[in-house]
């Protein structure tokens, strides 16, 4: 008896330990949790969806999903190394409007003279254990030192695949200004960032910048949390409006209303970056499932769509490639056009006719 209570002790301990230590971050506090709480978006100690968002489908239990997810599911994974192509991002010419996905829901932008980094995840997993949800082979082509000075880096929220500790911290020297939601900047000052480069928002801010740059921080349905606690910083979306185009940047989100509203504010738009990955019906209010994706684009009002949150970690049961192939297998039901390039890939943003191979069918078996 004494043995047990001594190992649930260390154990005890030990978790307390490892939850506290830098990687998780910091909850807002001082004057930083005053204007969050004074958020109309932020209810009973936590931010709330714009509608009600239950974290699981109902009547879906947890301990379903996670003993599907450790032992039941078979998901197909890549049985050998994903192509690519390495764009050297420090080369580029600056009249040159581009946009390189490096695998998940991480992509660079160069557009009218600026560079934009989104939700950048380089370390080679997506949680706070190296050895669990790694990359899969060949996704990891891009370091942090691949990386040039950013003009605007955007993190859409906290989760481990999106709000990466060991890729900021590095890259830290190197970004000029920082666009998310409330609260998050207490997780970067944490890690060493200069307060006076994040710019923080609650849905609908919008912010001005030099040369004809405009963000504004919009909604999205999902949620937040880097440990055991949810909801004390901001989820979003953005829209991006540079002197010669209008973005959106998705982030995660479940299909819902403010797609439509999001469309009428600001669209229409000349691409929209969503999420179409790690999916599952199981939690259907907080990822978008198969079809949904185009659907958004449609409220949206957008020409074109770059489908992101796959290709890079497992998160859910189902194939890996399944989403690609799902949303393009349907895209000539929309007139909305699919942007499928390789990791690395140069996107040219100013030609709407170029042309990408269905890499991902080249390692069927």
């Amino acid at each position: 008896m004494i043995v047990t209570l001594l190992i649930i002790a260390i154990l005890g301990i030990g978790t307390y330990i490892f939850l506290n230590t830098e990687r998780f971050g910091k909850h807002p506090s001082g004057e930083h949790l005053m204007r969050i709480e004074q958020s109309p978006n932020y209810k009973n100690g936590s931010f709330q969806n714009v509608n009600e968002t239950p974290m699981l489908t109902e009547g879906v239990g947890y301990t379903k999903v996670l003993y599907e997810f450790l032992f039941s599911s078979k998901p197909k994974e890549p049985t050998r190394a994903l192509p690519s192509i390495k764009t050297d991002l420090k080369a580029l010419k600056a009249d040159e409007n581009v946009l390189v996905w490096m695998g998940h829901s991480t992509y660079f932008m160069q557009i009218d003279g600026k560079k934009i980094l989104v939700d950048p995840v380089l370390s080679g997993n997506a949680s706070p254990l190296s050895f669990t949800t790694k990359a899969y082979e060949g996704t990891d082509i891009y370091t942090t030192d691949d990386i040039p000075e950013i003009d605007f880096l955007f993190i859409s929220h906290d989760h481990w695949d999106h709000m990466d500790y060991k890729t900021l911290k590095q890259l830290n020297p190197k970004i000029k200004k920082v666009i998310t939601g409330l609260g998050n900047g207490a997780h970067l000052e944490h890690w060493g960032f200069n307060p006076e480069k994040i710019f923080e928002g609650d849905w609908y801010d919008a912010f001005s910048f030099e040369d004809g740059f405009q963000v504004h921080v919009t909604p999205a349905r999902h949620f937040s949390g880097r440990g055991l606690t949810r909801g004390k910083t901001l989820w979003a979306s953005f829209v991006l409006k540079t002197p010669n185009a209008t973005i959106y940047i998705g982030g995660d989100s479940g299909y819902d209303t403010h797609f439509k509203e999001i469309g009428k504010k600001f669209g229409p738009f000349d691409l929209a970056i969503l999420e179409n990955g790690q999916y599952d019906k199981k939690w259907k209010y907080i990822h978008m499932l198969p079809g949904e994706p185009l659907k958004a684009g449609n409220d949206l009002n957008t020409k074109t769509i770059l489908p992101v949150h796959s290709g890079k970690f497992r998160l859910a049961n189902h194939d890996w490639d399944e989403p690609l192939t799902s949303i393009t297998e349907e895209k000539n039901q929309k007139n909305i056009r699919i942007l499928t390039p390789m990791i690395g890939e140069n996107v040219n943003l100013k030609d709407p006719l170029q042309q990408f191979k269905p890499w991902w069918k080249s390692l069927k078996d």
